[in-house]
């Protein structure tokens, strides 16, 4: 049966106990599905049950979704297992955004949820594998694949960009990440969330998100600015300067407005404006 045997790259001594357990998990969610609805029995087989490891799930799901008449899936899936095998970091941070996934979103009770059909996790985990291969100095393959996780999930991320792990992207509909953004752990974003550029700037031009952060719905956080750890961006706003650390920002152009109630609003995620009348606004740093 699948799982029973071990792939090039698995080593169950080693493997982190988070994945390992997950993907027993994950496995006995899609079981239980394909049991409870036969019609999808074919495709819960084929993505998830036919496979030996998280990583050989992963690559077949994700090659599916992003192949093309000139782009083929089984030569994409080779490449993510390849991936995959060259650096084991990518599967451990996919299990932290699962983690992150079913601990902050009230719309996932499984982690086969996302796993299967959340195109935030998608995009995200298509962008690890391209940012792998242009560490690799392999930039044509990594920004077709750009191109192709663009055009297929509506998330354009560069591949050079630097995200970390335990991260959500809800939603994730017109999400844009420029070349030089840094998005540290930990940190939560919602859909049309641009980290951008300010105009035609060379060099390192673009956000670098602390740990902690959330950041609402439309926010637009533009230019090489810092918002500090466990800081909260208002739904729609525009930010253009640093961000201090547990600061909330809203508005056009956003203003310090309050503080969070918690050290890292990524994981509570709770959107509105702190109501505090005794709130001073700092200064953005």
């Amino acid at each position: 049966m699948a799982g029973k045997h071990l792939s090039c790259f698995e080593d169950w001594e080693t493997v982190s106990s988070d994945k390992k357990k997950i993907w027993a998990e994950l496995r006995r969610e899609v079981e239980a599905d394909a049991h409870e609805e036969p019609i999808l029995a074919s495709f819960l087989y084929a993505a998830v049950l036919n496979h030996a490891t998280f990583e050989e799930a992963l690559s077949f799901h994700l090659a599916a979704k992003l192949a093309s008449p000139t782009l083929h899936a089984i030569t994409l899936r080779d490449v993510m297992v390849a991936a995959h095998g060259r650096d084991h970091q990518i599967a451990e941070a996919a299990i932290a955004d699962l983690k992150a996934i079913r601990e902050r979103d009230p719309a996932c009770r499984k982690y086969s949820t996302p796993f299967l059909y959340f195109k935030g996790f998608h995009a995200l985990q298509s962008y690890r594998v391209a940012h792998s291969l242009w560490k690799e100095g392999r930039e044509s393959l990594a920004l077709q694949l750009q191109s192709r996780i663009s055009e297929v999930f509506a998330v354009d991320i560069h591949p050079a960009a630097r995200i970390g792990r335990g991260i959500l992207m809800d939603h994730a509909t017109s999400v844009v990440i420029g070349e030089t953004a840094v998005v540290d752990d930990d940190v939560s974003i919602l859909h049309e969330v641009t980290l951008g550029g300010t105009g035609k700037e060379q060099g390192d031009r673009h956000p670098k998100i602390r740990r902690g952060v959330l950041i609402a719905a439309g926010a637009k956080i533009l230019g090489n600015i810092v918002i500090g750890e466990g800081a909260k961006v208002g739904g729609g706003s525009v930010v253009l300067h640093n961000v201090a650390p547990h600061t909330t920002v809203a508005g056009v152009p956003a203003k310090p407005v309050g503080k969070p109630h918690v050290a890292q609003p990524s994981k509570s995620m709770d959107q509105q404006i702190e109501d505090d009348p005794d709130f001073v606004p700092d200064y953005m740093i």
